[in-house]
């Protein structure tokens, strides 16, 4: 099917309220409070499709694939699809009118709903939980819908979320870009435990004359990894433990730091700031990811060099050269075996020794022109430059050996993220706003 296009509106409308500190919430459409189980393993629910932000699947992916069907969304897309486990995926695109959140169904390309909300929603990806509600962050709030578009529970936030992640008791994170962490129950949008302000808010007592800033203060800066843009991206979870890590760039500060920050819902504070690594070498905008066992997490700066540190304290365990592609986050998959995002960077295979990364292997023939998804088949599969156009390929994660690949019809410039359907259908979308799904 090829170029299906969006032209009406079934969900109803989230209303985008610009509040502070207000710690209010919209009533939720359901009255039961119990913890709903979050994200599924066989589908990808998140922008880096878990909690830790591996950007792999525990779903296989059949080759040779070829192309299913493309849909235009009408504006610019900036994260990456999000896909339920029923197979019920979500964007956000910047529309200048319209709908501006979307979901479709991922074996016709149907519309089964759409809203506008927030215009900042376009910097993050819908996260969805095993009951298939989305949960995204706009103007100045959090909000979540149900599988039908329709507005669960709405909860103010200073700044705009950053895409949310789940804790290991099914709460909602959510983490703006001004540094504000927020602990909400899933159902009614509740705050489980007290905010957490990473970045000072403004002290009334002492300046009765200050304000609040506006909302999507430094939003635009997060992408390159600016100052002005506190904490860039969504954090990495380790729902066993409830530590959070993300970047943040400290007022008056000359670079970010990698920080951990705790939560236990039963504690005083609930959540804490914990450790701060050492100064970084440059500004981050990707998210940080989490090893499988908790112990390592690993960052992209904007340099392209790919640094791990150690979960206990944050000291530096080894850090890889520089042009490994734009530093978004690298994929590592359940073997450890680690793959730099693209943007540009040639395609490689990279191990973690401990103290040192090896180069398992290089292709120098290929440009990323995306980021790889590795499934659980041991492939990974990312958009390359492909002659004058792109093209989606699959190769062998040990090797870096190419398996297939489908070209990407009718696409200019790059990429947005890879994403991996629950019966191992590979999804991407163009920045200038078109999906692109491949069936094997």
């Amino acid at each position: 099917m090829r170029g299906v296009s969006a032209t009406t509106s079934t969900g109803m409308k989230g209303t985008a309220v610009a509040a502070a500190l207000v710690l209010v919430t919209l009533s939720g459409c359901s009255s039961d409070t119990t913890a709903i189980d979050p994200l599924s393993p066989d589908s990808w629910p998140a922008a880096h499709a878990d909690a830790r932000n591996s950007g792999s699947t525990a779903v296989s992916v059949d080759t040779p694939l070829t192309l299913d069907w493309t849909r235009p969304t009408g504006g610019t897309v900036s994260s990456p699809v999000s896909i339920g486990s029923t197979g019920q995926m979500f964007v956000t695109a910047a529309t200048e009118s319209g709908c501006n959140l979307f979901s479709f169904e991922i074996d016709s390309a149907r519309k089964r709903w759409c809203n506008r909300v927030g215009p900042s929603a376009v910097t993050a990806t819908p996260t969805v939980d095993s009951a298939i509600n989305v949960y995204i962050g706009d103007d100045g709030g959090m909000n979540s819908y149900n599988d039908h578009g329709q507005l669960r529970w709405r909860t103010p936030v200073y700044g705009v979320p950053k895409s949310a992640q789940f804790l290991g008791d099914g709460s909602v994170v959510s983490v703006t870009q001004m540094g504000q962490v927020s602990v909400l129950d899933s159902q009614t949008g509740h705050l489980r435990v007290p905010i957490l302000d990473l970045v000072p808010t403004p002290n009334f007592l002492a300046d009765p004359n200050t304000d609040f800033l506006p909302v999507d203060t430094g939003l635009a800066q997060c992408s390159s990894g600016g100052s002005e843009c506190p904490v860039p991206a969504a954090p990495a979870v380790d729902t066993a433990t409830g530590t959070m890590y993300l970047t943040l760039w400290r007022p008056g500060s000359i670079a970010p730091q990698l920080v951990s920050v705790t939560y236990n819902r039963d504690g005083s504070p609930g959540l804490a700031e914990g450790w701060s690594s050492d100064l970084l070498p440059a500004g981050v905008a990707s998210s940080p990811v989490l090893s499988a066992d908790g112990s390592t997490v690993y960052l992209a700066d904007v340099d392209g060099r790919l640094t791990a540190f150690d979960t206990t304290d944050g000291h530096q365990k080894w850090t890889e050269g520089t042009g490994l592609g734009i530093g978004a986050s690298p994929s590592i998959a359940s073997d450890g075996t680690i793959v730099p995002a693209g943007g540009d960077g040639t395609l490689i295979g990279l191990r973690d020794n401990g103290d040192s990364a090896e180069r398992v292997w290089v292709r120098e023939d290929i440009v990323q022109a995306g980021t790889a998804a590795q499934s659980a088949d041991g492939h990974g599969h990312t958009v390359v430059r492909d002659g004058e156009g792109l093209a989606l390929l699959t190769f062998d994660a040990a090797t870096g050996e190419t398996v297939d690949s489908q070209p990407v019809p009718d696409v200019v410039g790059s990429t947005v993220g890879t994403s991996v359907g629950p019966d191992g259908q590979i999804v991407t979308a163009g920045y200038l706003g078109e999906i692109f799904t491949y069936t094997g």
